[in-house]
């Protein structure tokens, strides 16, 4: 395992201690693929580990992207300025239905590439092909958390319970540990109760939770009125989703107060998806009131044809300025709140521990951020900084499970041009068959 020593930098621990003056200055020792130390000039406490300089950097817990659909990249700008379910149904599942596994290895790859180069070190992904995807992060050396998505409908409905449990049984825990699955029923309006109940007491034989969208557009909220008599978070408990297993809910935008306590009583894990949310018109989450009921929130981007990049960085800034002006109110989600979403908090929404924050004995995901740059100075508030003005081509340096996977903006795990070059040849031909 690589022996890494950060020296002379400005580390932001998102340690839930420290909040309006979130960063400290200092050293950190990572061995094992876990934090061993931070502090000052620790140099001569570890004479042997690669020295790494810190200087003008910041240094930040790595991203966390609570929900993606990694592949859609070969989709980016194919679709765009529709309603959801129009751009679903006339757009985006007849193009899925001709997915290749030869189109999931590069699209794949292609949003990793994306992702680390802006600072994302771990995502949860719901799409096909699952398999691939986890070959594709388990050579990246990014963490993932990965779920075949399952329609309960149509003749691969069964065909998905099987590949499933074949995915779980094969990647779950491996990579060293990186790579983790849940089961990904789609949503209600794709998969009614009784299907639900298959996927569910297939999650618990093998042990795992599950990643569904939830609320997202008021049409998915009336239309499961008017067939189940209740709403989908109303629904989904009555049928028992959220006990005795973690459930990742991504969107969870159209909520009555009634079921904000639900899905916090219930420790439901909540994926923000504030771009895509805006660009497909769907709403915008309350996320400032679950939060201030214990909500366990997560960020994420969404697919990259519905939002259409995978920035991180981006997505944060996104957040804290629609609530501040959704509730006309700035001081709602100041800067480290926000940061805290994409990181600790996000780990938490997957079901993840000692992950998101810099501490001893948390895994090393780590990601330097270069602080020389016009938009970044001066330094009055490095978080506010990273917030509201950081941009994606500030990250320099990013660190997975304590090995560096781009050094100074050189990617040491995937080949760049070459991945740049094939997935456009491929999205060329996935838009014409």
């Amino acid at each position: 395992m690589s022996k890494l020593l950060i020296e002379n930098a400005i580390i932001v621990p998102c340690d839930g201690i420290i909040r309006e003056r979130s960063w400290i200055f200092g050293d950190i020792a990572i061995a094992d693929g876990v934090i061993k130390e931070i502090g000052m000039q620790l140099k001569s406490s570890y004479p042997d580990y690669e020295n790494i300089d810190g200087k003008d950097s910041l240094v930040i817990p790595g991203l966390i992207n609570c929900h993606t659909h990694a592949a859609m990249t070969l989709l980016r700008g194919y679709a765009d300025d529709m309603l959801l379910m129009d751009w679903l149904s006339q757009k985006i599942w007849p193009r899925e239905a001709f997915l290749t596994e030869n189109d999931i290895y590069w699209g794949t790859q292609l949003a990793i590439l994306e992702m680390i180069k802006s600072g994302t070190t771990c995502f949860a992904d719901m799409y096909f092909f699952m398999d691939t995807v986890a070959k594709v992060a388990a050579q990246s050396g990014i963490r993932a958390v990965l779920s075949r998505g399952m329609i309960g409908f149509g003749n691969n409905a069964e065909l998905a319970m099987v590949e499933t449990e074949e995915l779980v049984n094969s990647w779950h825990g491996k990579a060293e540990g990186r790579i983790t699955c849940m089961l990904g029923p789609h949503a209600p309006y794709t998969c009614p109760p009784e299907y639900l109940q298959k996927v569910m007491k297939l999650a618990d034989k093998l042990k795992v939770g599950l990643h569904i969208h939830l609320a997202e557009t008021i049409t998915e909220v009336n239309d499961i009125k008017k067939q189940y008599g209740m709403s989908p978070i109303k629904l989904m408990d009555s049928i028992g989703l959220f006990d005795k297993r973690h459930v990742l809910a991504a969107h969870c935008v159209h909520l009555s107060d009634e079921e904000i306590n639900i899905l916090v009583e219930k420790g439901v894990g909540i994926a923000h998806n504030p771009e895509s949310n805006m660009k497909l018109a769907s709403g915008i989450a309350p996320i400032p009131q679950l939060l201030e009921k214990g909500g366990l929130v997560g960020l994420g981007t969404d697919g990259a044809s519905s939002n259409n990049n995978l920035d991180m960085l981006e997505e944060m800034r996104t957040c804290a300025l629609l609530h501040k002006v959704n509730h006309s109110n700035p001081t709602l989600l100041p800067a480290h709140q926000v940061l805290e979403l994409a990181t600790i908090n996000g780990a938490s929404a997957l079901g993840l521990t000692k992950l998101g924050s810099i501490k001893p004995g948390y895994k090393a995901d780590l990601v330097m951020i270069d602080l020389l740059k016009p938009h970044l100075i001066p330094l009055h508030n490095p978080v506010a900084n990273l917030v509201y003005s950081a941009h994606s081509s500030d990250v320099k340096t990013v660190i997975i499970d304590g090995k560096l996977i781009m050094k100074n903006k050189e990617l040491l795990t995937l080949d760049e041009e070459k991945i740049l070059y094939q997935a456009q040849i491929v999205a060329k031909d996935l838009a014409e068959r």
